[in-house]
């Protein structure tokens, strides 16, 4: 083996600690009043005693108490003199050390694996791959490998370094950087195209100037892409979680929401009406790990745009009886009846671990509204009122852990 391709060598790590994503964010979530220890760690750091991990736990207490802005300054600040974090597990001795590979970027820009791994006997480093500092000479000593960062644009540097040390990785790293990017709405559904029982409307980058000329009649939606018709779906570019989401029924409408918006480039694909024959509408979320699909949620509303939160869950005993049937019987409803198209899917995406937010179309297709790494997936719902939920995420968590385990494991067995 030339020197060039050896693999890169492994070190004690030199890690930070940190309270860390879950339990922060489960602290926030319950109503725990977070300003008392951001006070203690400013007091930390205006008095030079704070450590690197108390810094980066200040920079998401900013974030969830809502300074984006602040909590990025304070992360950037943090991770030009360091780099790699742990957060501890339960056990007294960890049976698994995993390195994760995150971006410097938001809160919601990595995999929130710390959730994934609560309770569980796995220590996780998090490795911040940072412009201008890059990877470490030699890797700090690790079981398993994971890339969390996202396949947005400000991951884009982080994930290209990652890429060019993979082929030398020295050991199992799962969700390859390459792969992430398959990820991205306009090229997720040229990847799943064809898939039988499967549809994923076309997502097409479309600019300012080119919705202008089909609002006012110049161009007609065909000229953008072939499958688009009105009423269509857009949105701005780079948006997530609903943020200037609309469906246009005209080019009256069209030019109205553009009037009300800013941006220059957005994204548009054709409308599917995926209620229900009760005119609900019901959106899925799966989990998919090592190619095995998982129910994460259900959410029920009269609405299309749904998300798991203005569908109301915790108001309607009906809803949530529905929920919890949905992920008592999935393995053999749901996954069921959608096994070959999940099947199918998981191949073409090729990750480790992702998550797609899903329906069923009226035709009982299954109907892809997007797929990324980075969706959160918990245990914080209350288990008065979802005691459903509870079980169900420990099972998902126990497959997230059981991979990890499994890659560990066979890599050892090939290094023997």
């Amino acid at each position: 083996m030339s020197h060039s391709a050896s693999p890169i060598g492994v070190t004690a790590p030199n890690y930070a600690d940190r309270i860390g994503f879950a339990q922060l964010t489960r602290r926030a979530f319950e109503g725990v009043d977070l300003h008392p220890l951001r006070d203690q760690l400013v007091a930390r750091i205006a008095d030079g005693t704070a450590q690197a991990g108390e810094g980066l736990d200040l920079s998401l207490i900013a974030q969830l108490l809502g300074d984006k802005e602040a909590g990025l300054a304070i992360q950037a600040e943090v991770l030009a003199f360091h780099q790699l974090f742990r957060t501890r597990c339960e056990a007294p001795k960890p049976r698994l050390r995993v390195l994760a590979l995150a971006a410097d970027i938001d809160m919601g820009g990595n995999t929130p694996i710390e959730f994934l791994l609560e309770g569980s006997d796995i220590e996780l480093l998090t490795l911040y791959v940072v412009k201008g500092a890059g990877l470490p000479e030699a890797l700090p000593d690790h079981d398993v490998a994971i890339v969390i960062a996202s396949d947005s644009e400000e991951c884009r540097e982080a994930l290209a370094l990652i890429a060019q040390a993979a082929p030398r990785w020295p050991r199992p790293l799962l969700n390859r950087p390459d792969l992430i990017g398959n990820l991205d709405r306009d090229k997720l559904y040229r990847l799943l195209t064809g898939i039988a029982r499967l549809d994923i409307p076309a997502t097409v980058r479309v600019t300012r100037a080119q919705l202008l000329d089909l609002a006012q009649g110049r161009i007609g939606c065909e000229q953008i892409a072939s499958e688009l018709h009105l009423p269509m779906i857009v949105r701005p570019r780079g948006s997530h979680a609903g943020v200037g989401l609309l469906k246009v029924d005209d080019a009256g409408a069209l030019a109205a929401y553009l009037a009300e918006r800013q941006e220059d480039d957005f994204f548009v694909a054709r409308f599917v009406d995926y209620a229900s024959s009760d005119g609900l509408y019901r959106k899925y979320r799966l989990a998919m790990i090592d190619g095995q699909p998982y129910a994460c949620h259900m959410a029920i509303a009269d609405r299309w745009d749904i998300w798991y939160l203005n569908a109301y869950m915790a108001f309607s005993e009906e809803k949530r009886a529905e929920e919890a049937a949905f992920m008592i019987d999935f393995d053999h409803a749901f996954a069921a009846r959608h096994r070959s198209a999940l099947d199918e899917m998981s191949k073409r995406v090729g990750l480790d671990y992702f998550i797609v937010d899903c329906a069923e179309t009226k035709a009982g297709e299954l109907l892809i509204f997007e797929a990324d790494n980075t969706a959160v997936v918990h245990n914080m719902d209350s288990p008065v009122v979802f005691p459903y939920k509870p079980p169900q995420m420990r099972k998902i968590f126990a497959a997230f852990t059981a991979m990890l385990s499994r890659h560990a494991i066979a890599d050892t067995g090939r290094a023997a």
